[in-house]
């Protein structure tokens, strides 16, 4: 996409920045996404599914979905996600895309941007169209400029660090019912609680609360599908004392509960 023309972007009439309802959720398609979708969270908190891959989001964090991509989506009707979204497509081939995923430090000069280019369409200002395609292609490389600084940043983080890291995530996909902490699995990996913390993140892309979770009900799902054992059971097996705490977890990751998928 940085390679291409401004003119190769072809809008779609299919954009908002939204405040969603407290009953607000993002369904699993009949088809999957048609075409190119940029999705920025600005405020809230809830999970998006990509491609069977959930992910806790925030403010910053951003997501570019691609034609062909499976997603779903819920949020925390105590504090509902306000996104922007905005759909299009492109003519040309491409050399460099962003990765589906990612989670901006500094917004300020990308959020800049989404608001720019929403408020051209409602306004109906002169030359829309071409300055929201020259945005779009501002937008597209901050996402890419956003990516190489990352992996600039992984590339100085030793590959001993690296190692331990996924060892430990390992570790977790292995055992999802053990009762994990934050200082159980930082002393395992012999480094402190905030530096074990950071780099887990940096690492996995996920923290590490949030990856014990994701690693619990995916055990939970296939246990459900395959195994025969109650809902019940299930949670028992995943350490969960709560059932009704597990029913809540596992349908915030999934969007079904535990007894449509058994």
């Amino acid at each position: 996409m940085l390679y291409l023309n401004s003119d190769h972007f072809m809008l779609k009439p299919f954009l908002a920045t939204i405040h969603c309802e407290p009953s607000w959720q993002w369904k699993k398609r009949d088809k999957p996404i048609p075409n190119y979708d940029l999705f920025y969270v600005w405020a809230g908190e809830g999970t998006v599914v990509l491609n069977g891959k959930p992910y806790n989001v925030e403010k910053g964090h951003c997501f570019l979905f691609k034609p062909g991509d499976e997603t779903t989506a819920t949020h925390n009707p105590q504090n509902p996600l306000v996104l922007t979204y905005i759909h299009f497509d492109i003519t040309e081939p491409f050399q460099l895309v962003p990765s589906g995923h990612r989670v901006f430090k500094n917004s300020i000069t990308f959020e800049s941007l989404l608001t720019q280019y929403v408020r051209l369409f409602l306004v109906q200002a002169f030359g829309a169209k071409i300055e929201a395609q020259l945005i779009l292609k501002q937008l597209m490389i901050h996402l890419l400029r956003e990516e190489r600084g990352q992996e600039k940043q992984m590339t100085n983080t030793s590959n001993k660090l690296l190692e331990t890291i996924r060892e430990i995530a390992n570790y977790i996909q292995q055992n999802p019912g053990s009762p994990h902490t934050i200082n159980s699995l930082a002393e395992r990996a012999n480094l402190s609680q905030r530096y074990f913390s950071q780099n887990f993140k940096q690492v996995i892309g996920h923290t590490v609360k949030s990856y014990i979770v994701y690693s619990r009900i995916k055990r939970a799902e296939h246990l459900l599908l395959f195994t025969g054992l109650t809902v019940t059971e299930v949670a028992d097996a995943l350490g969960y004392n709560n059932i009704h705490f597990f029913s809540r977890q596992f349908k915030k990751y999934t969007g079904k509960n535990p007894s449509e998928i058994r």
